[in-house]
């Protein structure tokens, strides 16, 4: 009975040191220069921006305040806050647009939506998430500039 004991605890530390491994392909200089963690991830803030309280239906006031929208994402990407964003398609919980933004937290998320007119005119209302996802996220921003034949 201890033989097979021990056989199981010998099994179970063996199968524990090959279920790490190490990568063969790290570089250290870019994880720390894109602020991963051991698992290559990082902290990020998901913005999930939905229909606002503002009910206008002033076609000027909108446009004017979504086009300042697009321009305040633009800051943010030159920042190095903005990660990802785009918009969600129509659904019953009147979900907009998403954003992913590089910001320790709520207070400096906040701070970076305060530059949106749709936000601070509530046409879109800003609802703030912690979400840990690959630090190399943002390295897609070079690639989507390249592929992009129009700018918004």
């Amino acid at each position: 009975m201890k033989t097979i004991a021990l056989t199981i605890i010998s099994l179970l530390f063996v199968s524990l040191a090959f279920s790490q491994t190490n990568n063969q392909n790290f570089d250290s200089e870019l994880a720390k220069k894109l602020g991963a963690d051991e698992y290559g991830m990082k902290s990020y803030i998901l913005v999930i921006l939905k229909t606002g309280s503002n009910t206008t239906t002033d076609k000027k006031f909108i446009d004017s305040c979504f086009a300042g929208h697009m321009s305040n994402m633009g800051v943010m990407v030159k920042a190095g806050k903005l990660v990802v964003a785009g918009p969600i398609g129509k659904n019953e919980n009147s979900y907009r647009g998403l954003f992913i933004l590089n910001a320790k937290d709520f207070e400096e998320a906040t701070e970076l939506l305060k530059g949106d007119p749709a936000v601070k005119e509530r046409l879109l209302e800003a609802q703030l998430y912690n979400w840990y996802g690959s630090a190399a996220l943002s390295l897609y921003l070079d690639s989507a500039e390249k592929i992009a034949k129009q700018r918004r």
